[in-house]
């Protein structure tokens, strides 16, 4: 086998649609998009146009309510933690902090900063620094004498 004879498995390409080029290709005149009409010119119809009836998304009750303010926060819980530890992606002797997570890829991203959740067990002392946290978490951390520092956040019953 050389370059020259190398090609495609049959059904790799397929041609391109070539439409308005006269009658005998099937898709000419018209071009498949059928006579006249809002669908048949570029740009397509309107989806949410319900011909004149009054569309659902007015029909039905506004539901709600979204804060624009709010802020997200990455959630952490303790078994993720000791994941990271357990891979040698962070140091338990080191304060550990939303950076240090980050860079670690334990989470994605730190957002408004991030929040220690409860679940799962630690199995060494830790002095992590977050905005928030709960006090299921705040107490696991504590029993193994580890330290959670809050830079302006709370502690709070929520598991999440």
């Amino acid at each position: 086998m050389r370059l020259n004879e190398l090609r495609d498995r049959p059904g790799a390409r397929k041609a391109p649609k070539r439409v308005g080029r006269g009658i005998g290709s099937g898709l000419g005149k018209t071009a498949g998009r059928g006579h006249k009409g809002q669908k048949a010119r570029s740009g397509g119809a309107l989806r949410i146009f319900e011909g004149g009836q009054m569309p659902i998304y007015r029909r039905l009750p506004k539901r709600g309510f979204k804060n624009p303010t709010r802020e997200e926060f990455a959630e952490l819980n303790l078994d993720r933690l000791q994941r990271a530890i357990d891979a040698g992606r962070l140091d338990p002797g080191q304060p550990i902090d939303a950076d240090r997570l980050v860079e670690a890829r334990v989470i994605r991203r730190a957002l408004a900063g991030v929040r220690l959740l409860g679940r799962g067990e630690l199995k060494q002392a830790v002095t992590i620094e977050v905005v928030g946290a709960s006090r299921s978490a705040v107490a696991a951390v504590e029993k193994l004498g580890g330290k959670v520092i809050l830079a302006g956040g709370s502690v709070t019953d929520g598991e999440a």
